[in-house]
């Protein structure tokens, strides 16, 4: 298989686990104070829920609140940390903030969301002032003229697009060797928990942004492990959705039948907020017509904090033995879980996805390539084609590649349409071996969800070798299959966050989510993050 993305992306890491990577430090003790940052920021942890009774009980409004997170954005990301989680700030932020006060003043609330603010990942459209670039300077410009369904939806309910946030350019698909977070447009993002470590992609701005408490919530996408990662790596929760139940129409693509976008939260109770408003039947996206009859109008009404009680959970016991400090924490995990009613299966599972072979990455050259120049065609960019895309940055490759190249992308171009033999059977491998491999498991073992460790200690930004996964990542066959998929914290190893992944079969969010939070109220093992320079 030629993407080195693709070798760690059977479940629990089909690969074996490196902790240190190129330029790294040894994880063992803290050596210095963490960076500084603002002492005036009073939401620290705020949650959705508490903003909205600050803003009943006329403490707060939605203009102090955004005010307040700009401020941690201007202290926290642009100085200080410096973060680099935010690409673009919307500069109409106050002013919707304002018309939701007003609104709020005549009693027309909206719902949860009203007047919270949230940030967005920089390949979603929003019909606003800010750009839609994937972080490409090859799309600088690119301004779209609507929101993205999923926009459009978070605007009904009230809430306020903050900004924009930094990603792994063209969502992680560009070349072998890049670095997660790094974007030709943004810059390298950095992990607010030790700030030389990576924040995982492609939605690491999203990650970074939400564990330092940048807004209250974000949107993130994911093809294949986009939320999953960024959310466990920086210690927050992340929900990858069945494929379908949120809208993609106005999403950057690289998957017809992997991608979607998803909430990303400090809490499993935000986390499913944001979902809510988030889903809806779009003409526009043929996908979103199959979850017709499974939307339920609030996930939140799925939190139950003895939702474990009488349920079955597998476990692949194979996933042990790649680094001892995860390997208590998923222990931990499992007897927290069994305390709370649950029974821990053993199951043989991995072994189920090891010879797909490069068919998984296959697909996705095909996919990409229809989608991006589908989305190109129409886009307000100078960019038409994929190809453009690739001549731009060879033309301009001391700003677009000054560390990693393009291979991607052309070898992307070089494929043909998607009535290609190769691609149609490597479509139908990989979704025969996900679906009818996970299908068999949770149907065979009669189980509620499939858990284990969504991720290892992350690794240090490394631009000359590129990322360095640490032998983990619950969410590739999740991913390939279209089923959903949510990461909650579990604590941490040296300094750095560690996630559990739930695993279901397609529009069991509901049942998934109750189990995340009912695990999520029988440890609270989120940390906020401490800045920390570096670790030695």
């Amino acid at each position: 298989m030629k993407r080195r993305r693709f070798l760690h992306t059977g479940l629990w890491g089909l690969g074996g686990a490196m902790t240190i990577a190129y330029g790294c430090k040894s994880p063992d003790k803290p050596t210095e104070g963490p960076a500084a940052v603002t002492d005036a920021f009073t939401l620290e942890e705020a949650d959705i829920r508490s903003l909205q009774q600050r803003m009943k009980s006329g403490e707060l409004t939605s203009r102090k609140i955004c005010e307040q997170y700009l401020a941690r954005i201007r202290d926290t990301d642009q100085n200080g940390p410096s973060l680099n989680a935010i690409i673009e700030l919307n500069p109409d932020a106050l002013s919707i903030a304002d018309e939701r006060d007003q609104e709020w003043a005549a009693g027309q609330i909206r719902g949860p969301l009203h007047g919270i603010p949230i940030l967005v990942k920089d390949n979603i459209d929003t019909g606003d002032k800010m750009m839609t670039t994937a972080g490409a300077l090859a799309l600088e410009g690119n301004v779209a003229t609507k929101d993205a369904f999923i926009i459009a939806q978070l605007r009904k309910a009230g809430a306020v697009v903050l900004g924009k946030t930094n990603l792994s350019e063209w969502a992680n698909f560009r070349d072998e060797r890049s670095s997660s977070g790094w974007s030709s447009r943004g810059g390298q993002t950095k992990n607010p928990y030790v700030l030389d470590r990576n924040p995982c992609g492609s939605s690491s701005g999203s990650g970074t942004a939400v564990a330092a408490n940048l807004c209250a919530a974000a949107i993130g996408t994911e093809t294949n492990g986009s939320i999953a990662c960024p959310s466990s790596i920086n210690g927050i929760v992340g929900i990858k959705p069945t494929v379908g139940l949120l809208s993609r129409s106005g999403i950057i693509p690289i998957s017809h039948t992997q991608d979607t976008a998803g909430p990303m939260a400090r809490t499993v109770t935000d986390a499913a907020i944001l979902l809510s408003a988030l889903t809806g039947i779009d003409p526009a996206d043929p996908a979103t017509r199959e979850s017709d009859g499974h939307i339920l109008p609030d996930y939140s009404a799925a939190l139950n904090a003895e939702a474990l009680k009488g349920k079955r959970l597998g476990f692949d016991k194979s996933v042990f033995g790649k680094h001892e400090g995860v390997d208590t924490l998923i222990t931990a995990a499992l007897d927290a879980m069994r305390t709370k009613g649950a029974t821990i299966v053993d199951i043989d599972f991995r072994s189920r996805f090891k010879d797909m072979g490069s068919a998984p990455f296959t697909v996705l050259l095909y996919q990409f390539k229809a989608g991006v120049n589908k989305y190109l065609a129409t886009a307000n960019s100078r960019m038409k084609t994929l190809d453009d895309i690739i001549a731009f940055n060879t033309q301009n490759a001391d700003r677009t590649m000054p560390y990693f190249k393009q291979s991607i992308l052309v070898d992307a171009a070089k494929k043909g349409g998607l009535d290609d033999k190769e691609y149609r059977d490597a479509l139908t491998l990989v979704q025969k071996t996900t679906r009818e491999g996970i299908n068999a498991v949770l149907k065979g073992e009669k189980l509620h969800a499939i858990v284990g460790p969504t991720n290892g200690p992350s690794w240090c930004t490394d631009h000359v070798n590129g990322d360095f996964f640490t032998g983990y990542g619950s969410y590739g066959s999740a991913a390939q299959a279209g089923y959903p998929h949510i990461t909650v914290p579990i604590g941490l190893v040296s300094g750095l966050p560690i996630g559990l992944s739930f695993i279901g079969a397609p529009y069991q969010e509901a049942s998934l989510i109750g189990l995340a939070y009912a695990y999520e109220q029988a440890s609270s093992l989120r940390r906020k993050p401490s800045f920390m320079p570096s670790l030695s």
